[in-house]
């Protein structure tokens, strides 16, 4: 939609999320890290306020929560310089005069303590059969999003032992690939899409002459990278967005979330 003057009326308002995860070889949490930031590029005549209101129970730090909603804690947060907050403390509103483009208008972060279970999980087995250098990996991945949502571009990276001189394969569906890279000494498992509630699979076999038992001591841990559309960490939502200027047209609003990760290291 545009103005008489050809200026488009619009408002993109970008809630993302980077996750950083460390699983031990058990199954346990070790680290989970969220730095998030929310971005708005606007498109509106100059001067034009917009008012955005988050999570009413949105606490920083140790605040107490005021009510009964679902609640969002972050550890730290901190306002782009020109953001107004006479009624964050209020009503967790954010007033803002965006200038044509991109603004950062709010970075947060929380540690540990995630509001949501973690998108994935990994159950390992390993076998060796030194008789004939051939090292089995079995990796089971299951990702533990609501079965409506999904991860995109995932890939999986496992570090091999260095002597490894080939690589077999049998993957639980044909849109998925792997391949041994022999430069970072690892094997790259590409997923494009992952369903939340769903199971995927791959079996390695892996040539590796002079195999030992210190041989498993070069493999993992796994490390992952994806996507997920649509999806925080921490449950910050986008309530509203109004917008000041009692011009006609309205414009278009849209609010969009995305979480991504290219540190989710899960210990062999």
């Amino acid at each position: 939609m545009r103005t008489e003057e050809g200026l488009k009326t619009e408002i993109f308002v970008d809630v993302i999320e980077r996750l950083t995860v460390v699983i031990g070889a058990n199954g346990s949490l070790m680290r989970a890290d969220v730095q998030g930031e929310v971005r708005m590029k606007c498109f509106l005549p100059s001067s034009t306020e917009i008012r955005m209101g988050l999570n009413e129970e949105f606490s920083i730090g140790k605040a107490d929560i005021r009510g009964y909603a679902a609640a969002v804690k972050v550890d730290e947060c901190s306002f782009h310089q020109s953001v107004n907050l006479d009624e964050f403390e209020s009503d967790r509103i954010l007033r803002v005069v965006p200038p044509q483009g991109e603004l950062t208008v709010m970075q947060y972060s929380l540690s540990d303590d995630l509001p949501v279970s973690l998108p994935f999980r990994l159950f390992p087995t390993v076998d060796k059969d030194t008789d004939s250098n051939r090292l089995m990996v079995y990796l089971k991945l299951r990702c533990d999003l609501s079965p409506k949502s999904q991860a995109l571009n995932v890939t999986v990276h496992l570090p091999v032992p260095k002597g490894t001189t080939s690589l077999s394969q049998e993957l639980s569906s044909p849109d998925q690939r792997a391949e041994l890279d022999s430069v970072t000494r690892s094997v790259h498992w590409t997923i494009p899409r992952f369903h939340g509630g769903s199971q995927l699979s791959a079996l390695f076999k892996l040539e590796v002459p002079g195999l030992s038992a210190s041989s498993l001591l070069e493999l993992g841990p796994v490390c992952m990278q994806f996507e997920l559309p649509m999806s925080t960490c921490s449950g910050l939502q986008v309530r509203f967005l109004r917008v000041s200027s009692t011009h006609p047209p309205l414009p278009h609003r849209w609010v969009r979330y995305v979480t991504h990760s290219d540190s989710y290291v899960i210990r062999l």
